[in-house]
């Protein structure tokens, strides 16, 4: 079989997951659920137009959770003859045996499970041997120098190609799955010279390998994202708006989604508590789950409980209209699950009029953030503080690059502080979303 095809073919899979549930029941588990997936890919990675990584991958495994009762045990392996699959099985009920119950353990609900196939086109295999991929990545790498001789360095350009199938399965008779791909291009720039060097990068990653962008495109992008950064300076400690570059209002919307993850909600670990049906945002924005969008990064029919996914309005003018809840999570807050076991599935905030440009005119003067450094957020308070670097606007123009600042505030107010969402959309995983505009924050600076 060639490198380019799985080793397993689905009905194997199948077949697998099938017998394994089989032998869980006759060992006396009163319940079983077991994952089985195989991927497989190829990186490479150039640097000043030497190959640096040429790196394989070919994965398996294996794993299951069986019940005894609410009692819970869990065991894994990458072998997948009959008798490992097994001796698996027999791990993790013993497992189960000397864990206490749990009242939240089990599978979920019958009814709310998947019980149709669904094509959502996530499999688009990529054949591209490796010659060309490193002739990929050295276009990519020779558009970034070519945009000004002030390009001294890169940390290289990259070309990935990832695909992968899997079959979820559980004793209430649920058994799906499905091949998916992912492909990955990436340049990382440095310009300037001296002490005044400056780097920055981009990439693009798509389900559909002709659906990235081009490899001259995704360099020259990065380069000229380092350049303009060439002079950047501190400033004055400030309170000002602050406007989030598209792939930091991914990130943003993303420190919304733990708040509100059953996890983090059941822990009491999150500064949106007992949130359900209040403003949490400004009336600006709207919120969408869109499980089931065609070749999109974060489909997929069933979540990794097995439960079906719907389309759903999470946000709606500001008001948080559900959570993100798997089945264990959801009954530990007596709720009902959300199918988001494994994380949401193609957040769309709901785009407004105003591209980049004219929400720096909207803005007048502040900063303009396009990099966050640090992991400072306390999900419990709501306090955020990142190192930052950006561009600073006066009358609604960029006058210089800002580097060595801090920017602060609370997710609560810089969530309901909201001014405006641009039309600059860029999909970033799970989330879809364009540049935010908040009304306030702090800037530590000289």
């Amino acid at each position: 079989m060639s490198s380019q095809e799985f080793s397993y073919l689905q009905d194997t899979l199948r077949s697998m997951a099938q017998d394994m549930l089989d032998y869980a029941k006759s060992c006396g588990a009163s319940a079983c659920e077991t994952d089985i997936s195989e991927g497989f890919g190829q990186s490479v990675t150039v640097r000043r137009g030497e190959v640096e990584t040429i790196e394989y991958n070919r994965d398996k495994g294996v794993g299951v959770t069986a019940y005894l009762g609410q009692r819970r045990g869990y065991a894994s392996t990458s072998d997948f003859s009959r008798a490992a699959l097994h001796a698996t099985v027999d791990a993790a009920l013993s497992i189960a045996r000397f864990t206490a119950p749990d009242e939240a353990a089990g599978l979920p609900e019958a009814e709310l499970l998947a019980r149709s196939d669904m094509p959502l086109d996530l499999y688009h295999p990529w054949a591209l041997p490796v010659e060309d991929a490193i002739d990929v990545a050295r276009r990519c790498e020779a558009a970034a120098f070519a945009v000004s001789p002030l390009v001294k360095n890169t940390e290289g350009a990259s070309v990935s190609a990832q695909q992968a199938h899997f079959i979820s399965a559980n004793s209430l008779g649920f058994m799906g799955g499905y091949a998916s791909s992912r492909h990955y291009l990436s340049c990382s720039v440095i310009a300037g010279k001296g002490n005044a060097m400056q780097r920055d990068d981009w990439y693009s990653s798509h389900r559909r390998a002709a659906d990235l962008a081009e490899a001259e495109v995704v360099g020259e992008y990065a380069a000229r994202r380092a350049l303009s950064r060439l002079g950047a300076r501190k400033i004055a400690t400030c309170e000002v708006p602050v406007l989030f570059e598209a792939p930091l209002a991914a990130a943003l919307i993303g420190n919304f989604v733990y708040a509100v993850s059953g996890g983090s909600l059941y822990r009491k670990s999150s500064f949106l508590l007992d949130s359900l049906g209040t403003q949490v945002f400004s009336p600006q924005v709207h919120i969408s789950e869109r499980p089931h969008l065609p070749r999109a990064l974060a489909s997929s029919p069933f979540d990794d409980d097995g439960v079906a996914t719907h389309d759903r309005e999470v946000v709606e003018a500001g008001v948080l209209k559900g959570y993100f809840l798997s089945t264990y999570s959801a009954r530990k807050l007596g709720m009902q699950t959300t199918g988001n076991a494994g994380g949401s599935h193609n957040l769309i905030v709901r785009p407004g009029k105003r591209d980049l440009v004219g929400l720096a005119a909207l803005m007048g003067r502040g900063l303009l953030v396009t990099e966050l450094l640090g992991q400072g957020v306390n999900y419990v308070t709501g306090d955020y503080s990142r190192g930052a670097s950006g561009y600073w606007v006066e009358n609604g123009e960029i006058r210089h690059p800002v580097q060595e600042i801090t920017i602060a505030g609370n997710l609560k107010e810089m969530l309901r502080g909201i001014v405006a969402v641009g039309n600059d959309v860029l999909v970033r995983g799970s989330k879809q979303v364009g540049s935010i505009l908040v009304e306030r924050m702090t800037i530590a600076g000289a």
